[in-house]
């Protein structure tokens, strides 16, 4: 998947922070609000992020889900 005009995606594994007892979300949106114009963000969980994909969505980000073979999903998020 290539997301138009993006030159780079950050990247934030939250298996490894919810393992370790911690909610993401704050974490995931100080990253979205440091995204500059051409930036996307991927964000890999354990399951598909229903309400974050929502709120960004709603922010005017495209969302792209993706399920691995493992049973974990990538999810980008940009802004066209």
């Amino acid at each position: 998947m290539k997301a138009k005009g993006i030159r780079r995606f950050t990247s934030i594994d939250v298996r490894l922070l919810m393992a370790g007892g911690e909610e993401p979300r704050d974490r995931i949106m100080a990253m979205v609000a440091e995204l500059g114009a051409r930036d996307g963000l991927e964000v890999i969980s354990p399951f598909l992020p229903a309400p974050l994909i929502e709120r960004l969505q709603t922010d005017g980000f495209t969302v792209h889900p993706e399920r691995r073979l493992d049973g974990s999903w990538v999810t980008r998020f940009w802004r066209e």
